[in-house]
């Protein structure tokens, strides 16, 4: 598609270029992009739809995690059919609305994934530091209080992020060199100063991270305070791998999104393609993983999978 300069302050459309100097190879590319996406989808619908099914998982946890997968599902529903229709169907143009409203959501449901991990941090410290008021410290009431202060919060700081975006002026071109909406990707095309956008970005996503990597951390000490009180060896192996698979997840998703972040930022020597396939797969990694870690990891998700998606008995006693 030839490139569109436009003298609007406003375009009507912006051109998505995908991964440029990689055009040869983009329907390649697009196979592994699909696959992961459809795993995620899969994965993480049928671990929604197992924990619903199964009574004996109506618990705080798991529904955390079910708000893990909610949340996963929408951070690649948000990014990827535009990511593919780039691929597959040489279809480049988005509408300078749709542009930030992408913009939007990617942000807001980044947020959300790590807001997520810190409200399960704090159910495996209450579990753990202080058993027998798990079910009343962590009802579906608290835990309602606990997700709309964190949506709000997310929903405002980031919402920031396009608003302001979507009100410099675009008046030399409206090509973005990237496969979907990404902030400064789409700032850099302005023709005004964007150093107040590019703060405020830097500012939210800090500040974001930094709280929910304290309030993580603190709630990790805690547990590892607790389960060093506890008497026997096993006991204490035992706590330590409820909190295993938690563990895993959280490591997956800042090294992804802080590798992302200091390649887009320092990175300025690395090819742009580099750059846009590791902005995908940072959006693509955690929800792909998740749902496979924790069915692994947990013996009540696996046995949940089999008697009802499977139509297998199973030994609850069974040694896994």
């Amino acid at each position: 598609m030839p490139a569109v300069n436009t003298s609007s302050l406003r375009p009507a459309v912006f051109i998505l270029m995908g991964f440029p100097g990689i055009e040869h190879l983009q329907h390649w590319l697009s196979v592994p992009f699909t696959v992961l996406f459809i795993t995620a989808l899969t994965a993480n619908s049928i671990l929604i739809l197992v924990i619903r099914l199964e009574k004996s998982l109506h618990s705080p946890m798991y529904l955390f995690l079910c708000m893990l997968a909610m949340v996963d599902i929408g951070l690649c529903t948000s990014t990827l059919p535009k990511v593919l229709e780039v691929l597959w169907l040489d279809n480049k143009d988005i509408s300078f609305e749709g542009c930030f409203f992408q913009m939007f959501f990617i942000y807001v449901f980044v947020s959300l994934e790590s807001s997520v991990l810190v409200m399960m941090a704090y159910d495996r410290y209450i579990a753990i530091y202080s058993p027998l008021l798990y079910t009343s410290k962590l009802s579906r009431t608290h835990i309602a209080k606990m997700f709309f202060l964190f949506l709000i919060r997310d929903i405002i700081l980031t919402g920031m992020i396009p608003t302001l975006a979507s009100r410099l002026p675009y008046c030399s071109s409206n090509i973005i060199p990237h496969c979907y909406c990404d902030h400064m990707a789409v700032a850099k095309l302005a023709c005004a100063n964007i150093t107040m956008n590019s703060y405020y970005g830097l500012s939210v996503a800090l500040f974001i991270a930094g709280f929910d990597v304290v309030l993580t951390s603190f709630s990790y000490i805690m547990i590892f305070r607790a389960v060093l009180k506890l008497g026997s060896k096993e006991a204490r192996l035992k706590a330590l791998n409820t909190c295993g698979a938690h563990l895993f997840v959280i490591l997956t998703f800042y090294v992804t999104l802080m590798f992302n972040y200091f390649l887009y930022r320092v990175g300025n020597g690395i090819p742009v393609h580099v750059h846009n396939v590791f902005s995908v797969l940072y959006l693509l990694i955690p929800p792909v993983l998740n749902p496979i870690v924790y069915s692994v990891r947990t013996k009540e998700i696996r046995q949940a999978f089999l008697k009802h998606l499977m139509r297998r008995r199973v030994d609850p006693y069974a040694r896994h």
